[in-house]
C-alpha cells in the first residue's frame, strides 16, 4: 500500500489541530511510527472516545501506516490514567496478533504502548519522541530528524476511512465546558459551529467559545460564532462562562501586554524554568524576553534585537508560562507570538541546535494536568462523555478553502453543480502544499469565492 498516495487522494490532514498534510509525512521513511493517543489538553475528549469505539480500526490502520513508512516500530503513546482507552488497546493488539499468519507478520512492526503520566503538554510531539526515544528534536525541526512519524489518532482513523474508498468529509469532536449537556458529536465537515453548541444544550450570549481546548485554541464571543464552521482540524468546542479569566487575558493588545510586563515582571524566571522546550534542551528564555519586552520598539541593531528576542522563535506557544508559571499572571506565550512575525520583518533569525540534550529535571517539572485544569478555573467542567456520538445533519455547510498548513485549495467546481458526498470540490493550487476538499453533504453549489464553497438544498 503507498500509505501516502492514499492520504493524498482522501484530502487527510493533521487531526489534531496543526493540519499539516499527512501525504507528505507519509512519504518519508522512518524507523518509528508513533500514534499520538495522549489528549493534549484539558477537556477535550475526542481521542479518548474514538478509541474506545474504533480500536480496531486505529490499530489495523497504524500498522499499515508503519508499514508504508518501513517502520519496524509502532508505538501508541497514552496517559496511564486513561484505563479504559488501555484495556481497548490492548484487546485490539492482541486480536490482530491472533489473526496474523507467518506472511503477514514479517512486515508487523513490533507494537508496544508508552504510557506516560498525566501532565500537559503530553500530547506535543516532540515531548512524547523525547520520552520514547531519550533523544531531542532539533530546534525548529520534526520528530523526522529523529527517524520518527508521529499522527493523532483521529488523522489515523481518516487513513483507516480512506483505505475504505471514504475521503475526508466528516469530523467527530467534543463539546465541553458551560453547557448543560457536554457530548460527542459527528458533523459535515462547514458545519456552523452554533449548531454543535446548540446540540449541547446551547450557552448564554454573554459566552466565550474556544474553537480547541484552554490554552492554545482560538477564543471568539459567541456573537462571533455565527459566521464559523468545522474544520477537518476541530477536535473540540469549548464553552466558557461570561466573565471568565481567560476571556479577559485572551482579549489584551500588545500595549496593554507590554506595559504589565514592564511594570509586574519581578524577574523569577519561572516561565522559562517550566517551558516544556527549555526543558527539552531548547534554548528559549521568555524571562529575558520579557524584560526586554518595554525596549521592544527602541532596539534598531539586529543583532541586539535577536539577543533580546531571538529565542522566541523556538516558543512553542503550549501557554505554560502564561497559564500556570507565571506568579504575576502575565503572558509570555502571547508576547513570543507576537515577537515572531516582527524577527521574520525584520530578515532576523537564530542558529539552530541541531544536538540539542534534555534537562536534567524535566520530568519532575512537567506540568500535572489536575492541578492545571484546577488553576485555569475548570475542573467542575472535568467529565467523561461515555461512548455515545450525536450525529448532526444539516441542509447547508460551508466549507473552507484553507483549512491546513499550505495554500489555500482552489474550487474545481462551479455555482449551481450537484455534489454528492465525497466529491473532490477544490485541490491545492499546482505545486504548492494542501490538501484536497471533498462535500461533506449532497446538494448544489450555492455559491464560492476566494475563502469558502457553500453546499445546500436548492
Amino acid at each position: 500500500m503507498d500509505a501516502s498516495a492514499v492520504a493524498l487522494r482522501a484530502g487527510i490532514v493533521g487531526a489534531g489541530g496543526a493540519g499539516f498534510p499527512t501525504h507528505v509525512k507519509l512519504a518519508a521513511k522512518a524507523g518509528c511510527f508513533i500514534v499520538n493517543a495522549a489528549e493534549c489538553e484539558p477537556l477535550i475528549e475526542v481521542d479518548k472516545f474514538l478509541i474506545r469505539t474504533r480500536a480496531d480500526d486505529l490499530v489495523t490502520a497504524s500498522v499499515d501506516i508503519a508499514r508504508g513508512i518501513g517502520a519496524g516500530r509502532l508505538v501508541f503513546a497514552i496517559k496511564k490514567a486513561y484505563k479504559a482507552e488501555i484495556a481497548c488497546l490492548n484487546t485490539a493488539i492482541a486480536a490482530r496478533k491472533s489473526r496474523g499468519s507467518p506472511k503477514t507478520d514479517q512486515d508487523t512492526p513490533d507494537i508496544s504502548l508508552l504510557e506516560m503520566r498525566s501532565f500537559y503538554p503530553a500530547g506535543d510531539e516532540q515531548l512524547i519522541v523525547l520520552l520514547l526515544t531519550g533523544k531531542t528534536v532539533p530546534e525548529r525541526g520534526i520528530p523526522l530528524d529523529v527517524n520518527t512519524v508521529v499522527d493523532n489518532v483521529g488523522t489515523v482513523l481518516n487513513f483507516f476511512d480512506a483505505g475504505m474508498g471514504e475521503p475526508v468529509t466528516h469530523r467527530v469532536l467534543s463539546v465541553t465546558g458551560a453547557v448543560s449537556n457536554p457530548l460527542m458529536l459527528r458533523v459535515p465537515i462547514g458545519t456552523d459551529v452554533r449548531s454543535c453548541i446548540d446540540a449541547a444544550g446551547g450557552c448564554t450570549d454573554g459566552s466565550t467559545v474556544i474553537m480547541g481546548g484552554p490554552m492554545m485554541g482560538t477564543f471568539y464571543d459567541f456573537s462571533e460564532t455565527e459566521k464559523l464552521s468545522i474544520r477537518k482540524t476541530d477536535g473540540n468546542i469549548l464553552v466558557l462562562p461570561p466573565g471568565h479569566k481567560l476571556y479577559a487575558k485572551s482579549k489584551m493588545d500588545m500595549q496593554k501586554l507590554k506595559n504589565r510586563a514592564r511594570s509586574a515582571c519581578i524577574r523569577c524566571r519561572m516561565c522559562t524554568d517550566l517551558c516544556p522546550r527549555y526543558l527539552s534542551g531548547h534554548d528559549i528564555t521568555p524571562h529575558t524576553i520579557m524584560q526586554n519586552f518595554y525596549r521592544l520598539d527602541k532596539i534598531t541593531d539586529n543583532v541586539e534585537f535577536a539577543k533580546a528576542f531571538g529565542s522566541a522563535l523556538n516558543c512553542c506557544e503550549c501557554g505554560v508560562c502564561e497559564n500556570y508559571a507565571c506568579p504575576m499572571l502575565l503572558s509570555p506565550r502571547r508576547v513570543n507570538a507576537g515577537i515572531k512575525p516582527i524577527l521574520r520583518e525584520r530578515g532576523i533569525d537564530i542558529e539552530r541546535n541541531m544536538k540539542p540534550k534534555k534537562r536534567d529535571y524535566l520530568e519532575e517539572r512537567l506540568v500535572p494536568t489536575a492541578r492545571l485544569t484546577a488553576r485555569l478555573g475548570l475542573s467542575r467542567y472535568a467529565r467523561h462523555l461515555g461512548n455515545e456520538l450525536t450525529e448532526l445533519k444539516p441542509t447547508r455547510v460551508n466549507i473552507l478553502l484553507k483549512q491546513h498548513i499550505g495554500a489555500p485549495c482552489v474550487p474545481c467546481v462551479q455555482k449551481g453543480a450537484s455534489v454528492k458526498t465525497g466529491d473532490l470540490i477544490a485541490t491545492p493550487p499546482e505545486g504548492k502544499l494542501g490538501a484536497s476538499l471533498h462535500a461533506s453533504i449532497d446538494g448544489v453549489v450555492l455559491a464560492l469565492d476566494n475563502e469558502a464553497i457553500t453546499l445546500g438544498s436548492e
